[in-house]
């Protein structure tokens, strides 16, 4: 069934926990499965993948710490890459520590961008390279990483990833504007991050999201 697409709502501090919560459940219940695998359409393996979304959910709750940063550019950490084409990360997981290290890293990540958004006031604008974002969007875009890299990952793991409908309708309303109503919300969020195709949409080569506090900017 396809969800109502008006006004779901915002995306909030406990939608971040909530997603974040359902990948860590999802991790842990792939055993020991092959973490070198590759994940879904991407070059990364799915231990490469999943510590790129933990850095991504770090580097949101990092951007919206300080008070009076530069608005054009990202916290000045050092990232780096562990071989040619991986992802660039400030965070990585303890290999020896095994999946459930890598899972509790993930746990912790999202914790932080959680407490960051419940804690940041509305009107604070933090820098992100597609425009200047407020809490709420970056809440949504760490929903959107955390989602559709689970996908990825589950893909390469070969284990059952298919989030609530009305998070995903959330998030598609808040950082994709243009994306089609009236169509299934788990199909359109993976087709707006170009990982397939719904009805009379071809799949995507090229995407973006709008963060743009509601009400500001172009979207």
């Amino acid at each position: 069934m396809s969800e109502a697409h008006g006004s779901p709502g915002p995306v909030t501090a406990d939608d971040v926990q909530e997603a974040v919560r359902l990948a860590v459940a999802a991790l842990r219940g792939a055993g020991e499965a092959d973490w070198d695998a590759k994940a879904g359409s991407l070059d990364w393996s799915c231990w490469e993948t999943v510590e790129h979304l933990a850095d991504d959910l770090f580097a949101y709750a990092a951007q919206l710490g300080p008070r009076g940063a530069p608005s054009d550019t990202e916290v000045p950490f050092v990232w780096r890459a562990e071989r040619p084409g991986a992802p660039a990360n400030v965070v990585f997981a303890d290999r020896t520590a095994g999946a459930a290290g890598l899972a509790q890293v993930l746990e912790a990540c999202g914790a932080l961008l959680t407490a960051m958004v419940r804690t940041t006031p509305a009107d604070v604008r933090s820098h992100h390279v597609f425009g200047a974002s407020d809490p709420e969007g970056f809440a949504a875009m760490g929903v959107v990483e955390t989602l559709v890299h689970l996908h990825d990952v589950a893909e390469g793991l070969g284990v059952r990833w298919e989030p609530d409908a009305g998070l995903c309708d959330r998030v598609l309303a808040r950082l994709f504007p243009d994306a089609p109503a009236g169509t299934d919300r788990w199909p359109t969020l993976l087709w707006a991050t170009g990982r397939g195709e719904i009805p009379g949409h071809a799949r995507l080569t090229r995407w973006r999201w709008y963060g743009a506090p509601r009400g500001e900017g172009e979207r």
